[in-house]
C-alpha cells in the first residue's frame, strides 16, 4: 500500500493501520509527491493499492499521457480517490488509456474516516460504458454499519438521484461530539446523526453523489448550482487540466458562477468554446457567466483546491 494522502489528513485515511493488520508492505513517498516520483515508486515497489486526493491523480494522468508505455504499472490494482469529487472523465481516461482502476470513496475525519466507497453493482457489469462510468463517478454506498440520509429545508430528501440535501451520517465509529467543545451542538441531530456539510443526491440503490460543500454551493436567483458538477464537466474538455468554479456577486441574481481554468501545456480554448462544451450537460442558468484562465489553482496542505483563496482573489469581480 502507498498512501499519497498525508498522515495528518485523517491518519492517511487509515491505510497504515490497514497495511499492518493484513501484513501488506507499507510504502511511504516522503516529500516527493510529483507525478514522476510517484509513478517511479509505484513501479519500483510493485504497489498494488494507493490513495490520494484528485489533484494528485490529475498530475499523474498528465504524466502518463505524456509518457505512454514508459512504466509497468501492472501490479497496481486500485487507485482510491477521496477528499473531493473526481471527474468521470478522469476515471475513464485512467482505465481506457492506461488500464488503471480508480475507486471513488468518501469520508471525513469525523467518520474515522471511511463513509462510502463506489463499486459497480453486479447487475450493471453488462451496462454500457457511459452508464458504468457515471455510476463509478459517484461516491458510492455506505460501508457496513454506516448509515446515510440527506436533508434539505423541506425535510429528508427522497432517494431519486436528483433532490439535493446535506448528508447526515451515523455509525459506531462516527463522531458523536467534538472533544472539549460546547459550541458545536448544531453539527449533530437530536436523534444522533452527524451533519457533514456536504450537499449530495442519493439514488435508489443508496449510492451517494457529492454535489458540493454547503459553503461552495452557488445560489443564483433562488436556485442552487453545483460547482463540483461544473468543475467535473470542465475537466472533461481535452484542453483543460484543472478547473474550479466559485460564486461571484451579481446585482440581478445575487450570485453567478465564475469558472477559473488551468489549461494543459500548449492548449488553447476560448470561453465561448467552453460554454458550448458545457451547454448540452446543464440547464442554461447553470452555465458560468465568465471564465478566467489562471496559472494554477491554490491548494490546501492536503492537496485539495483552496476555494477560499479564489473567492478572496475575485471578491470584487463583476459579471455583466
Amino acid at each position: 500500500m502507498l498512501p499519497v494522502v498525508p498522515m495528518f489528513h485523517a491518519n492517511a485515511w487509515g491505510l497504515p493501520y490497514g497495511a499492518a493488520m493484513q501484513g501488506s508492505a507499507l510504502v511511504l513517498p516522503g516529500p516527493h509527491l510529483d507525478a514522476q516520483s510517484l509513478v517511479d515508486l509505484f513501479e519500483r515497489e510493485r504497489v498494488t493499492l494507493t490513495a490520494g486526493v484528485p489533484t494528485i491523480w490529475m498530475s499523474v494522468l498528465q504524466y502518463l499521457d505524456a509518457n505512454p508505455g514508459k512504466h509497468d504499472l501492472s501490479a497496481l490494482r486500485s487507485m482510491v480517490v477521496g477528499g473531493a469529487a473526481i471527474p468521470q472523465a478522469l476515471i475513464q481516461a485512467f482505465e481506457q488509456r492506461h488500464g488503471l482502476h480508480v475507486v471513488h470513496a468518501w469520508g471525513m475525519t469525523e467518520t474515522t474516516p471511511l463513509g462510502t466507497a463506489s463499486h459497480l453493482p453486479p447487475d450493471m457489469r453488462d451496462a454500457g460504458d457511459e452508464a458504468r462510468y457515471r455510476q463509478r463517478a459517484k461516491q458510492g454506498r455506505p460501508a457496513p454499519f454506516v448509515e446515510i440520509r440527506a436533508r434539505n429545508e423541506r425535510g429528508l430528501v427522497v432517494w431519486d438521484d436528483q433532490t439535493m440535501g446535506e448528508v447526515e451520517v451515523r455509525g459506531p465509529w462516527v463522531a458523536s461530539a467534538y472533544y472539549n467543545r460546547d459550541d458545536c451542538a448544531d453539527r449533530f441531530t437530536s436523534d444522533g446523526w452527524f451533519k457533514t456539510g456536504d450537499i449530495v443526491t442519493i439514488d435508489e440503490r443508496g449510492t451517494m453523489s457529492i454535489q458540493d460543500r454547503s459553503k461552495d454551493m452557488i445560489k443564483s436567483g433562488g436556485e442552487w448550482i453545483s460547482s463540483v458538477a461544473l468543475e467535473s464537466a470542465l475537466m472533461g474538455h481535452p484542453a483543460v487540466a484543472e478547473a474550479a468554479v466559485i460564486p461571484v456577486a451579481s446585482l440581478k441574481w445575487s450570485e453567478r458562477p465564475l469558472a477559473t481554468v488551468v489549461l494543459k501545456p500548449g492548449a488553447t480554448v476560448s470561453p465561448d468554446e467552453l460554454r458550448a462544451f458545457l451547454a448540452p450537460q446543464f440547464p442554461k442558468f447553470w452555465l458560468p457567466d465568465a471564465f478566467e484562465f489562471i496559472d494554477a489553482i491554490p491548494r490546501t496542505s492536503a492537496g485539495k483546491f483552496l476555494k477560499s483563496a479564489l473567492r478572496s482573489r475575485f471578491k470584487d469581480y463583476q459579471v455583466a
